[in-house]
């Protein structure tokens, strides 16, 4: 029984993004939701959440390089506010893995998050976020920074279907890992993480061994078919047209055009659209 009505859950607009690098195969970074939380408990996920109203905030005054509102939106497909979902994007990966997409305004470098007195002066603000303290847009500029949207690349849509209590129009955007930082879980939300292959994240899906959401299968099977986050990263930059998920019926997985059993599946499943292929072949 639920004290709910899913027919009547809210959809709200969220934003995640992968973390790729090479360590040195092609490797993305996973995290393990806290067995207690409402939405997708145990599941291992990638940095995101919700898209909130100081997002909008620090859109609005131009606290962003490299994209502006117009730009965003018009690769989201969106009549305006798409640059909130790149925001909140990198929030939430400094919020839940200590990563920080963000340059100084001064000379455009980005913080040595490995210098200890910087880390410590970070991990203040990172602690201070997550409990509520600060908002964002203090911290970047507090520390005289600018988000740097034109890391990120947005690679697909996913909205959660009708069940969950918590349902999102996901908006998933890929990245590489920035040097000089090292990606760690925020240990409430997120209780483990590590760098994965697609392959061994792939293995251990099949073998029970990690629970996963249905879209994150599919974005790893996608990031599967490149060899280096090189390749990843230049195949997203490409913004190629959207590729409509399906469900093949017989064997429950999602499925992409080309792939076997594609023209007799189903759309009313689950609703996703993917960017993320080869550019060639």
């Amino acid at each position: 029984m639920t004290d709910y009505d899913p027919e009547h859950v809210d959809i709200r607009p969220a934003a995640t993004v992968m973390l790729v690098d090479d360590r040195p195969d092609l490797q993305v970074f996973m995290m393990e939701r806290h067995s207690g939380n409402l939405f997708a408990p145990g599941m291992w996920v990638f940095p995101g959440g919700g898209v909130d109203r100081n997002d909008d905030r620090i859109s609005a005054q131009s606290i962003s390089l490299h994209r502006s509102d117009k730009e965003a939106s018009a690769l989201l497909e969106l009549e305006s506010g798409g640059l909130a979902f790149y925001i909140a994007a990198i929030r939430e990966a400094f919020e839940e893995a200590g990563i920080l997409l963000a340059l100084d305004r001064n000379d455009l470098t980005r913080p040595d998050l490995l210098d200890n007195e910087t880390a410590a002066r970070f991990q203040k603000h990172r602690d201070n976020l997550n409990n509520h303290g600060d908002d964002f847009i203090d911290i970047l500029n507090q520390e005289n920074l600018i988000l740097d949207a034109g890391t990120m690349h947005y690679i697909a849509r996913w909205i959660t279907p009708v069940g969950p209590p918590k349902r999102f129009d996901a908006r998933f955007f890929i990245a590489q890992m920035p040097d000089n930082q090292a990606p760690i879980h925020d240990d409430k939300e997120l209780v483990h993480s590590r760098w994965m292959s697609p392959q061994t994240v792939l293995e251990k899906f099949d073998a029970q061994e990690m629970e996963l959401m249905v879209p994150t299968v599919r974005m790893i099977q996608n990031l599967a078919m490149f060899g280096s986050a090189d390749e990843v990263i230049s195949a997203a930059a490409a913004n190629l047209p959207y590729e409509r998920a399906k469900v093949n019926t017989r064997t429950r997985e999602v499925v992409m055009p080309s792939e076997p059993g594609y023209d007799s599946a189903s759309n009313e499943i689950e609703s996703g659209w993917v960017r993320l292929r080869p550019t060639h072949g």
